[in-house]
């Protein structure tokens, strides 16, 4: 008779959201409620030839995991994973007794098949219940999966798995994958199943693998709280109670929810995952669901934009994500390389004589509006950054943000307004006073901020050979990015720690920049502290 088994992988694959840095008591603390809750294995974490630092799911050796778990861990299954090439065969010691660990799962790309199938034969002459893990699985076709059965078959591991890398499968995927198995594969192997919720069908695709009848034992991989990178993974306490509901009452889902409420709640406040657009389009695209995040964090473009940057990602690129490389797409994405001089001597005639004022939008416009108005007189040029001010007089809009520049678009009366643009945006629409300059004649040389429009069109003047600029909302950001905008829904939902590091690198900027141009900020900001005392200008 088959039985079906839940392999918890939140120290593990839960790791990518915290970088495995839970700490001591943490790691003990879940693993002890996994184990009252009566989860048949526990996968504790990555094995990697690295130095172990305490409190981390990584760990540099089998002896390491011993060492740590030995008084927690009492007639446990417990699993770590190998990432093929990322440790020395040599370093895994022969299994013997009283090791807590039981078995190994070695993951690997599609291009390592054949390599990574012999370090799998090698792991389990060692005495090691292997679990073969093929990434993205739904890439291998029909004649590529019996192959590598075949092999499979003469290694004859404990298990091999269904590895739904980026969360694409759907019924009749996960279907097609498991009758072509289940049909080739050795009756005693056990066949297993791990998923990722990019499209919200991890719950659904593990019920229906249960309900499928077949004598093969099932393995089904989940996370508790679903906590994994990006939309995550299957959820531990959900699936545990279908399980109980519709087979038999074999755990317990308090412990589950003890974890969530003790240990992951905290990390989930810092550590957002979850569903969102770009795991969805990641899913969309088969490809690396670090890409598609890479890309929505520029705060830059638009879903269709995103889209049609990841579809040009070839297949041999998509499974590993490589962010110069990516990098390296946006930007040719936004190359747009035009001559703007005639546009550059317009507004040059136009600016002439004239006192520059940038307004950024900061939460100071609304703070510091007297301050403001008293710079504001009939000799002032006054320039909104990718957003138009209801506050205060506009002579001109600089877009460079394709989102805030089409939202501009759909919602505001362009006819009565100019505005500039850098050449990377997509005209869509006829704009009456429009100006085009050139995207790359206006960026910076740090991939950070590189296209900062702030910055941008500081480098504009500098072309244009002013000396003097004012800027006010320019404020940098504060840790609750929501208060860092005039308008709160300007906000991205930008992680702190990111948020932290742009702020140091705009304030390197400008004060480089104030060797150009003499930059007088008329409202507080984060980043005079880098200029020295202004006061004189």
């Amino acid at each position: 008779m088959r039985k079906i088994k839940i392999l918890d992988c939140t120290l593990r694959d839960g790791g990518y959201v915290n970088n495995w840095g839970f700490g001591e008591e943490s790691i003990l603390k879940i693993i002890n409620k996994l184990n009252k809750a009566n989860i048949d294995m526990i996968e504790c974490g990555f094995i990697k030839n690295k130095s172990y630092e305490i409190g981390s799911t990584v760990f540099d050796s089998v002896e390491r995991v011993n060492e740590i778990f030995s008084n927690s861990i009492k007639d446990f299954k417990l699993l770590a994973m190998i990432n093929y090439g990322q440790y020395d065969i040599n370093d895994i010691p022969k299994y013997n007794d009283n090791f807590l660990i039981k078995g190994i799962r070695v993951a690997f790309h599609k291009e390592e098949v054949k390599e990574a199938l012999g370090y799998c034969r090698q792991i389990k002459e060692k005495g090691y219940k292997v679990f073969v893990q093929p990434m993205s699985t739904i890439s291998y076709n029909d004649i590529e999966i019996l192959s590598m059965i075949k092999e499979v078959n003469d290694i004859n591991p404990y298990a091999i798995y269904i590895v739904d890398s980026f969360g694409v499968m759907k019924k009749n995927d996960l279907l097609r994958l498991f009758y072509l198995i289940d049909n080739n594969l050795n009756k005693d192997i056990s066949l297993g199943y791990h998923s990722h919720n990019n499209i919200q069908l991890a719950f659904s695709n593990a019920q229906q693998l249960c309900d499928i009848h077949t004598e093969r034992n099932i393995i089904i991989d989940s996370s508790v709280f679903g906590m994994g990178r990006g939309a995550g993974n299957l959820n531990t306490e959900l699936f545990v109670e279908h399980y109980n509901n519709n087979f038999e009452k074999k755990y317990e889902i308090y412990p589950l929810l003890e974890i969530i409420d003790q240990e992951l709640n905290k990390i989930y406040a810092e550590n957002y995952w979850g569903y969102s657009l770009p795991h969805y389009l990641s899913a969309n695209n088969n490809c690396h669901p670090n890409f598609a995040t890479y890309l929505a964090n520029k705060n830059t473009l638009t879903i269709n934009s995103i889209n049609q940057i990841l579809s040009r990602i070839p297949e041999n690129k998509k499974s590993n994500f490589d962010k110069q490389y990516v990098e390296k797409l946006y930007q040719e994405y936004q190359k747009n390389d035009i001559d703007d001089e005639k546009t550059k001597d317009i507004l040059i005639n136009e600016f002439a004589d004239k006192n520059i004022l940038i307004l950024a939008p900061g939460k100071s416009l609304k703070e510091y509006n007297k301050n403001i108005k008293e710079y504001i007189n009939d000799n002032s040029i006054i320039i909104n950054i990718n957003f138009k001010s209801e506050k205060y007089p506009v002579d001109y809009i600089f877009f460079s943000n394709e989102r805030r520049y089409l939202d501009y678009i759909e919602n505001s009366n362009k006819d009565n307004e100019k505005i500039i643009i850098s050449s990377n945006l997509k005209k869509e629409v006829n704009v009456k006073n429009e100006y085009i300059i050139n995207y790359n004649s206006l960026l910076n040389d740090n991939e950070i901020i590189y296209d900062n429009a702030t910055l941008m069109f500081i480098n504009f003047l500098i072309r244009c050979d002013y000396k003097n600029v004012y800027i006010a909302g320019f404020d940098g950001y504060v840790l609750n990015e929501k208060d860092s905008y005039i308008d709160p829904n300007m906000a991205h939902g930008t992680q702190a720690k990111d948020l932290i590091i742009r702020n140091e690198e705009i304030s390197k900027k400008i004060k480089e920049l104030d060797k150009k141009i003499r930059i007088k900020f008329i409202t507080p900001t984060n980043y005079q502290k880098n200029l020295g005392d202004k006061d004189e200008k």
